[in-house]
């Protein structure tokens, strides 16, 4: 079992910068592949960036590479992602996912957090 606990969302202006942090619970962290997807009003969740249970391997949709890092810290049971030039096609409510497998969620969501990009 693992819980998440999002933060970091807010209001930003178009090519602004916001950092968005997933807090976990629980011992198996460290062995779970971690991501963020996103769900803007009206459309479905999408999958953002994934990064590996040694933090050795990131990928990301096309959509927001080269623009957004993700990135984690095993001694602080925490992911991150850091979101760069932002757009306001970027809004959505950002969640944390744990226990990816060949890119499709795991079981464990957090309970979001809002990201409004205005321009």
């Amino acid at each position: 079992q693992v819980q998440l606990v999002e933060s970091g969302g807010g209001l930003v202006q178009a090519g602004g910068s916001l950092r968005l942090s997933c807090a976990a619970s629980g011992r198996r962290f460290k062995n779970y592949n971690m991501g963020w997807f996103r769900q803007a009003p009206g459309k479905e969740r999408e999958w953002v960036a994934t990064v590996s249970w040694s933090g050795g391997s990131t990928f990301y949709a096309d959509s927001v590479k080269g623009r957004f890092t993700i990135s984690r810290d095993n001694a602080k049971n925490t992911v991150y992602l850091q979101m760069n030039s932002l757009k306001p096609e970027d809004t959505a409510v950002y969640y944390c996912n744990a226990d990816l497998t060949n890119g499709n969620p795991g079981d464990y969501w957090g309970q979001g957090t809002q990201v409004t990009v205005s321009s």
